[in-house]
């Protein structure tokens, strides 16, 4: 298939085209080029969970998917985006169990959500990065920044924090997971820093 380059997570936005979608921003390793691959809101709220550092009270299917993979002994070694046709990325995850290489087809956002958990290396080949990669140039840095920001840790606001700290460590877990299931990514790193805190 050609050189492989490898991927970095940029940054997670809102989508403007399409409601209820991110857009995932994926920039090669040693370049100028990004990936931008529109993903549905679930798939972008597992996402964000791992980039934030939040642990949902429950497993998410990706957490589950990857509880599996540990349990039998199944090593996600790298994802490779390894196709695009008519605007859609394919992916592969590439395991290994006992010595033995397998290769399992997969969406691209769920790869990438596996790929985070397992801490595994992301690529793609050369001819997709160039057909499908752009240079973002100053005016699209603000929209760069805003993506950037998305990996960073939200300034939490005095007022919201002083409110939690009335709460117990309960309360604050039952809050976390309510913030997590309704994406409001703001208030659960406020929550999990209070957490943090007091562990």
């Amino acid at each position: 298939m050609g050189e492989k380059i490898e991927l970095n997570i940029v940054g997670l936005t809102s989508g403007h085209s399409q409601r209820n979608s991110y857009t995932l921003i994926l920039g090669e390793e040693n370049g100028e080029l990004k990936l931008p691959i529109v993903i549905g809101s679930y798939e972008a709220q597992s996402i964000a969970l791992v980039i934030e550092g939040l642990t949902p009270q429950r497993p998410l299917t990706h957490d589950l998917m990857f509880d599996t993979f540990t349990k039998y002994s199944i090593e996600l070694k790298e994802v490779i985006i390894d196709q695009l046709k008519e605007g859609v990325f394919y992916a592969k995850l590439v395991t290994e169990q006992n010595g033995e290489q397998h290769v399992i087809d997969s969406r691209t956002s769920d790869a990438i959500a596996m790929a985070l958990r397992a801490k595994c290396p992301i690529y793609t080949y050369k001819n997709i990065m160039d057909n499908a990669g752009i240079i973002y140039d100053a005016d699209d840095e603000a929209d760069m920044d805003d993506a950037e920001r998305s990996k960073q840790t939200f300034e939490p606001k005095q007022k919201e924090v002083n409110s939690l700290n009335s709460l117990s460590l309960v309360d604050l877990n039952k809050e976390l997971d309510k913030a997590i299931q309704i994406e409001d990514y703001d208030r659960a790193a406020m929550l999990r820093d209070e957490i943090k805190k007091r562990s």
